[in-house]
């Protein structure tokens, strides 16, 4: 079954969309700290000009749904249900630490990640993937905790280092055999994992579509 699906990821300093068409990803991307809100419309519209294509004929939209700045959050989830009200479309929203660990195997062949992401306030947001089928597939849970708190999943064995917590290496509880503390999530990567739950039909309704920031104590999505 093919997909036309866009995605939008602003939960870290990246800002990024990708679009899906006929097997073809386009992409936008670009590092700017609090700009995010003013870039991604024009990103979109890019990206649909590029592909010759409408709102109307995108099947779902696709959402960076965290963990990451709470701000940054509540931009692509804002965007995608407004857009998904005006447009009748399905929402996904995918863990921007799945995110980072796809764009590791995808750039470079890593199969098993864990993924970190600065969570500032001295700690980490943390989750660890595998592949399988060509995705990366959670192993336990996610969760936030101080550097030192990190663990492996039981039955995880060594593994990467993906993302923005991996600048606290001399910290983790983890050792890891390689890890790239520069890479953000990009959409390109949301548009991956998004696939098989469109083909599956594991989607929800706008309205359904809320952020994931795992640390309560910060903010709570309203009920």
């Amino acid at each position: 079954m093919t997909a036309t699906l866009l995605a939008l990821d602003t939960a870290t300093e990246a800002c990024s969309a990708a679009l899906l068409h006929d097997g073809r990803t386009y992409r936008r991307a670009q590092v700017a700290p609090r700009l995010h809100a003013q870039l991604l419309l024009p990103m979109i519209e890019e990206l649909l000009a590029e592909a010759g294509i409408t709102l109307a004929e995108v099947d779902a939209l696709v959402f960076g749904r965290g963990p990451g700045a709470f701000t940054g959050v509540r931009i692509a989830t804002g965007m995608v249900q407004g857009l998904a009200f005006a447009s009748d479309k399905p929402v996904i929203g995918i863990s921007n630490l799945a995110a980072l660990a796809q764009r590791a195997w995808r750039e470079h062949g890593a199969t098993r990640v864990c993924a970190a992401i600065d969570a500032r306030m001295d700690e980490v947001y943390w989750g660890c993937y595998q592949l399988q089928d060509g995705c990366m597939t959670l192993v336990g849970l996610e969760g936030v905790c101080a550097p030192e708190q990190v663990e492996l999943p039981r039955g995880m064995t060594a593994a990467s280092g993906a993302g923005t917590g991996w600048q606290y290496a001399g910290r983790m509880a983890v050792q890891v055999e390689q890890s790239w503390p520069q890479m953000l999530p990009d959409a390109a990567d949301l548009i991956e994992l998004a696939l098989p739950l469109w083909q599956s039909g594991q989607t929800l309704d706008a309205a359904e579509a809320q952020p994931v920031y795992l640390r309560d104590k910060v903010a709570t999505p309203k009920a």
